[in-house]
């Protein structure tokens, strides 16, 4: 049975990766996880696991200082959010990736890569694979973590999404949960809008009620009913947010 260990420094980012691969690849063992490289290059040590998905960027020992100690003791995967400009420069190099958020059917092909060197021995040039695709991604690297939410885990069902903030239309809370609404579904959440509006860019979304808060990019204009409300339209769907009072002046400009 291949092994594996997963180390990442956000905790949900490791428990979707983890879902993500038992769905599509069900007899891989995750043998333990990892908040940073520390931790990861600690346990390769422990439970020589085959594979090692180290993210990029942790606190500590980044992904790519613990690959180059790790070195061929196990077969290392990255895991990344730098999409296409990644893509390049891990196509180009011998060690395989992981984009995030980890889809299904982006992950099975580097699962399918990954079963094909399940019986070769793991390449002795990890280093120089490292320090080749360090010199390409140095830019990215350097650059500061984004300072505000950028995907959110809700659960539509039994499933567990991880959505980018940029297609989510409004959340809209009741004392329970939140609805986080897309222009292709509703999921659910237990986080508030007052904790939301802390963590998401204020650029992006604006609060407009204390239960409310809405995408701007997703605002086609702002109407009154006949009770005098102000209620803010959405593009392309029926559904009208109440804005409160102290939240009109958001709209002056409109």
């Amino acid at each position: 049975m291949p092994t594996a260990i997963i180390a990442d420094d956000e905790r949900l980012m490791r428990d979707q990766l983890r879902m993500r691969l038992e769905q599509v690849w069900p007899e891989l063992e995750i043998l333990g996880e990892a908040k940073n490289g520390d931790e990861a290059i600690e346990l390769v040590d422990q439970l020589k696991p085959d594979f090692t998905f180290l993210d990029i960027r942790m606190p500590g020992k980044t992904g790519m200082e613990a690959a180059t100690v790790i070195g061929n003791k196990s077969n290392i995967v990255f895991v990344t959010a730098y999409d296409a400009y990644a893509v390049e420069a891990f196509e180009r190099g011998a060690i395989d990736y992981v984009l995030k958020p980890s889809e299904p059917e982006r992950l099975k092909i580097t699962v399918d890569r990954l079963k094909e060197r399940l019986n070769k021995p793991v390449a002795p040039d990890v280093s120089a694979s490292v320090t080749a695709l360090l010199s390409q991604l140095t830019e990215k690297i350097s650059a500061p973590k984004p300072s505000h939410l950028q995907w959110i885990q809700a659960s539509i069902g039994q499933d567990l999404r991880m959505i980018p903030v940029e297609e989510i239309l409004f959340f809209r809370s009741d004392e329970k949960y939140t609805c986080v609404q897309t222009e292709r579904y509703e999921a659910l959440i237990r986080k508030p809008v007052r904790d939301l509006a802390e963590e998401l860019d204020p650029k992006l979304f604006w609060q407009i009620h204390r239960a409310t808060l809405v995408n701007v990019n997703a605002i086609e204009g702002v109407t009154r009913d006949i009770r005098g409300r102000h209620l803010v339209m959405i593009k392309g769907r029926s559904d009208k947010l109440e804005v409160s009072r102290s939240f009109l002046h958001l709209f002056k400009q409109m």
